[in-house]
């Protein structure tokens, strides 16, 4: 009797709490958090597959994903019953999603016409050529006025203008208007509040601002972008603040719970962080690597190769708040390339070893440009390079130069920043998988000769999500006020080495990033004509038929003998 109500009382103890599902590029995972501490509760989570059906090609299944949620939190759940923590105690649920990954479906059945494209594919490279030949100037600029982007493969627009070129299903929906369209959070949103029996299609403002066709300045769709794209605005998502009751879940053991904050992951790690002032930046490794640096409430746009993007808008009559945005392709996932396609690797937590048992890279430079290089270059033509080889270079100084190669484009983004804003970050604020990896960490504190700040609680992305939700009008169980703000812990990585050195390094690995520069061109290859031939070069070729007409002289004489 007494256990009975000891637990009882823990719960009673415990207050609301928040849920929030954090639908990441590699993995799914729901997490619960106590909305008056901030302490996460319980966790369960599950490994998404990526499929690479042709060079540069990288899709997801919807259905996969979507499954993957469900799977999460229904065991999220039952490790909290097993904690004697009530579960009637849910207030709310927010979602954090991978951005710019790009899905469509039926409306009428609910199926996914197609596989998600993920941010990270190259295919609409030429879609991007068509669309930046037709600008004034060929300037992949032309947009960013509105959009706060550059025209590029990265974001949703140009995903969804392949799709409805090169997939008939998707094609014939758009027609018969039965196509939906919609990042990560949309497709999870609609479908967790009943999908085709009544379904909510909503975005919110961070995720929108990742497509090429919202306009930042008005916060609302553009029918100028869609024209510019010829992309149907009537399947587009409702586009709504970052915390406002969606609907409600209607299924599973959290039936009836709403769904009360949406943000892009990046977006959630920035309010995870706390930097809710002018001026104050975090850095998520990933699968990519994202430096946000807050600049209020109105936009700041970029001389130096940054992304203006929406930061947050923590309610319907909140305004939306700004942030300069350096985005990184490849940061952790150049962990997984050693790992799978390389084989150097069993592990993720072996590369920190592996690096550490040699210290230095010993000259070697890796620029993991797989995806072409984001900020500060835009250039999509480069790719991976891996130089300053010597027979002394071993997989231990490959696992260096590959954890460097994260600091030196994350030093890269920042020396953007500080450009652009004039304002130096004295710290950086850092969270991500990859933050457990404490050689990397100290890399990163050398290299920008700053200190690097990680938090004890390492799940920001999650926790930004949750705060949202619970803050929301309705449900309004989580304070944003300042002083109401629990105080992270956190630990902090000084510099260690001389700035000369630091310098140093980083000027080899740019004159690495030049040797990456211009590798994958849409130009035919000359395959032995004329103007690749050896005899374009008329000394050489008069050499060499001199050469042929010696040898058969030479060789008709010694017959006559």
């Amino acid at each position: 009797m007494n256990s009975t109500m000891a637990a009882l009382s823990n719960r009673i103890m415990l207050g609301p709490l928040v849920g929030a599902i954090d639908q990441g590029t590699s993995s799914t995972r729901f997490l619960v958090f106590n909305a008056k501490t901030a302490e996460l509760l319980s966790h369960h989570q599950v490994e998404i597959n990526q499929s690479f059906p042709k060079e540069g090609w990288v899709e997801q299944d919807p259905k996969e994903i979507l499954q993957s949620v469900y799977e999460c939190m229904d065991r999220t759940c039952e490790k909290l019953t097993q904690l004697n923590i009530d579960i009637s105690n849910i207030k709310a649920i927010g979602v954090t999603n991978q951005r710019e990954t790009t899905l469509v479906w039926d409306k009428e059945t609910g199926e996914p016409l197609c596989n998600a494209i993920v941010w990270l594919d190259l295919r609409t490279q030429s879609t991007v050529e068509r669309l930046i030949n037709k600008t004034p100037g060929r300037n992949k600029n032309h947009l960013k006025h509105k959009t706060g982007l550059p025209i590029s493969t990265y974001f949703s627009a140009v995903k969804l203008r392949w799709l409805m070129d090169n997939v008939e299903e998707v094609h014939k929906a758009v027609l018969s208007h039965r196509a939906m369209f919609g990042t990560v959070d949309s497709w999870l949103i609609w479908s967790l509040t009943g999908g085709k029996k009544g379904g909510v299609h909503c975005t919110d403002v961070t995720n929108a601002s990742r497509t090429m066709l919202f306009n930042i300045l008005t916060l609302d769709w553009d029918p100028e972008l869609c024209t510019y794209f010829d992309i149907p605005m009537e399947i587009l998502p409702k586009v709504r603040s970052s915390s406002e009751i969606y609907g409600l879940m209607k299924s599973g053991p959290l039936t009836g719970v709403p769904i009360s904050g949406c943000l892009g992951d990046q977006s959630a790690a920035l309010v995870g962080q706390m930097c809710f002032k002018d001026g104050q930046a975090k850095n998520t490794y990933g699968t990519g690597c994202f430096l946000l640096k807050n600049v209020g409430t109105k936009p700041v746009m970029s001389d130096h190769g940054l992304l203006t993007t929406i930061a947050y808008q923590l309610g319907r009559d909140k305004p939306a708040c700004y942030a300069l945005e350096g985005s990184v392709a490849i940061a952790g996932a150049v962990v997984r390339w050693l790992k799978d396609n390389l084989g150097i690797i069993q592990t993720s937590t072996e590369l920190e070893k592996l690096a550490a048992d040699v210290g230095t890279s010993y000259g070697c430079y890796f620029v993991p440009a797989f995806s072409g290089l984001y900020a500060p270059y835009w250039e999509p033509s480069a790719r991976g390079i891996i130089c300053g080889l010597t027979q002394f270079t071993n997989r231990s100084h490959l696992a260096f130069a590959a954890l460097e190669a994260v600091c030196f484009q994350t030093r890269e983004i920042l020396d953007a920043m500080n450009q652009d804003s004039g304002i130096h970050l004295s710290q950086l604020q850092v969270d991500g998988g990859m933050t457990s990896n404490r050689l990397l960490m100290q890399l990163q504190a050398d290299i920008l000769c700053i200190p690097v700040v990680k938090p004890s609680m390492p799940e920001t992305t999650a926790l930004g999500a949750a705060m949202a939700a619970g803050a929301a009008e309705g449900v309004s169980v989580w304070s944003l006020n300042p002083e109401d703000l629990t105080e992270v812990t956190s630990e902090k990585f000084e510099p260690q080495i001389n700035p000369e050195e630091s310098e140093l390094r980083y000027a080899r690995w740019k004159k690495a990033v030049q040797r990456a520069m211009n590798w994958e061109t849409t130009e035919p290859v000359n395959n032995g004509d004329e103007e690749n031939s050896i005899f374009s070069s008329v000394p050489l070729g008069f050499y060499i038929l001199g050469s042929m007409f010696m040898l058969i002289g030479a060789k008709y004489i010694a017959g006559q003998k």
